[in-house]
């Protein structure tokens, strides 16, 4: 009997409820100076400064920001690869007739994969100085065991009945996995590697914003100085390669999957890799960036007992905590619930340019200076920093949910607009009812992400165990830092759990993760 139960989709429009507290607060600590910068900040888009040095400058950090992202994302890649391999079941059972290796080592995964990079890159800082290796590791430590999960999840959830007849027919371990189970993972890392490639575009660009190079500390300099022309022509040259990076994408994908052979695509991809992770290396030195230069190890230091427990009695748990959850929750809600509802309240053709265009534009401010530029006319609080995280994923949650929408049929909707429905309503149970389900998993996966991006907002916008950790960070606080991570870990790892069970609920599989197999996110 299936466990799917029936998903209204007017659940999907309820989350949307967290924008009228978010605003209303906004609006209270609003400021008259607020709205002359805001008018000044859009003009600024249609006039970007092209002055060569402006220009120059841009392109450079642009330059650093790409290199780093293909040599963290190659990297990342084939070791996931390799540890997701390592962390499945399957491949355990088959050699040994065990698979408690597999979940040792998936425990030990969750705890990387758990941390914001930005923290990674913020520790790594502290040990190693400023190095250009920072921003890398910082992003290949979690992406590696991101991408580890997704592999052993789709290994474990193949069918094995192709493997079972290849074992009892005499074949060797190795030869049985590879045949029985490889063809299919090559369509897997297709789509997942390549969705990580912009997300570790991302993942530069907010590391920059916080000091350790490339397009994001322009875009910093540039919004703290209230240079927004100069903000503009780095965003729309980041725009530019993130665009050219889809169009690359899209026609890779389109080749490899005129092959039926997926051993091959998966030999194929571990190769260019290899070519991308070798290719970068020359290019950061190219742009005066020496990854050659020795690193000043420099270990953090261990807290003893008495210090972890006077950290552990001296911070506001309760407030930071509590902080740190409604700020989840708000940006969720208005991440999930926004775009549904415009898209409801505004189904026309045109409506929906428009909106793809403004979560295009969502998308590509990066969250931390979202919030900054919100500061410039309001107050720090748990407001700004929610609006500002849940804008970046309105442009996320839109995208997915467009791209749904247009691969189902329009017959339903078709039909309810015939028997004289409003628009309005032809769109939510014609159109949206068949995605509501999908979207809903998916979602309950992004309220994972938004849990851990906290850290990022929380540092700029001054609320919760984000900005906690900062300002132990800047005291050098170790014992307040390793209580600090310890509990954002178990945070998070707790929501992983609570968002696995709502997506058994929706989908009937608490295995198979969500996947945005074709959404740049």
């Amino acid at each position: 009997m299936s466990r799917l139960s029936p998903t209204p989709p007017i659940l999907s429009l309820l989350p949307a409820l967290a924008l009228l507290p978010v605003l209303i607060s906004i609006l209270i600590s609003f400021h008259n100076g607020g709205v002359t910068l805001l008018w000044e900040f859009i003009c600024a888009a249609v006039h970007p400064s092209i002055q060569a040095e402006v220009v120059q400058s841009a392109f450079r950090g642009i330059q650093i920001t790409l290199a780093t992202a293909l040599l963290s994302w190659s990297i990342s890649s084939i070791v996931g690869i390799c540890l997701g391999i390592a962390s499945a079941r399957v491949v355990w059972e088959t050699f040994l007739g065990t698979n408690w290796p597999a979940i040792v080592i998936r425990r030990l995964l969750a705890i990387p994969r758990a941390i914001h990079e930005l923290l990674w890159g913020l520790l790594l800082l502290q040990m190693v100085g400023l190095s250009p290796w920072v921003a890398i590791v910082a992003i290949v430590i979690p992406y590696s065991s991101l991408v580890a999960r997704v592999v052993s999840d789709q290994l474990d959830t193949q069918d094995r009945r192709a493997l079972r007849g290849l074992k009892q027919a005499g074949a060797g371990s190795s030869s049985a996995l590879i045949t029985a189970l490889g063809p299919a993972m090559g369509p897997v890392l297709l789509s997942y590697v390549g969705y990580r490639l912009e997300c570790a575009l991302r993942g530069a660009t907010v590391l920059g914003v916080f000091g350790l190079g490339g397009i994001g500390t322009d875009l910093q300099l540039a919004l703290q100085s209230l240079q927004f022309h100069d903000v503009w022509t780095a965003l729309w040259l980041l725009a530019a390669v993130i665009f050219s990076l889809e169009q690359i994408l899209s026609l890779i994908r389109r080749y490899f999957k005129l092959s039926k052979n997926g051993i091959w695509q998966v030999a194929s991809i571990l190769i260019v890799l290899l070519i991308l992770c070798a290719l970068s290396i020359p290019w950061l030195n190219a742009v005066d960036i020496d990854l050659g230069e020795p690193l000043h190890w420099s270990p953090l230091p261990l807290a003893t007992v008495n210090e972890l427990i006077i950290a552990i009695h001296t911070l506001p748990w309760i407030q930071l905590i509590s902080s740190t959850m409604l700020l989840t929750v708000l940006a969720a809600g208005i991440a999930i619930g926004t775009p549904p509802l415009a898209m409801m309240l505004w189904p026309s053709r045109l409506g929906i340019a428009i909106q793809r265009i403004i979560w295009g534009l969502l998308r590509l401010m990066p969250t931390p200076l979202t919030a900054l530029f919100l500061l410039l006319f309001s107050k720090p609080s748990v407001a700004v920093a929610a609006l500002a995280l849940g804008a970046h994923n309105i442009g996320v949650m839109g995208r997915l949910l467009k791209e749904g929408l247009d691969q189902q049929s329009d017959n339903n909707l078709k039909a309810l607009s015939a028997t004289g429905a409003g628009a309005r309503s032809a769109w939510l149970y014609g159109c949206f009812s068949g995605q509501s389900r999908s979207y809903l998993a998916y979602a309950a996966y992004r309220t994972d992400v938004i849990l851990r991006e906290t850290v990022v907002v929380g540092m700029v916008g001054g609320t919760g165990l984000g900005w906690q950790l900062i300002e132990s960070l800047g005291s050098f606080n170790w014992a307040q830092v390793s209580v600090l991570i310890a509990v954002f870990t178990a945070l998070t790892l707790i929501g992983e759990s609570i968002t696995d069970r709502l997506r058994y609920h929706w989908t009937g599989s608490t295995k198979k993760l969500p996947m945005v197999v074709d959404l740049q996110s």
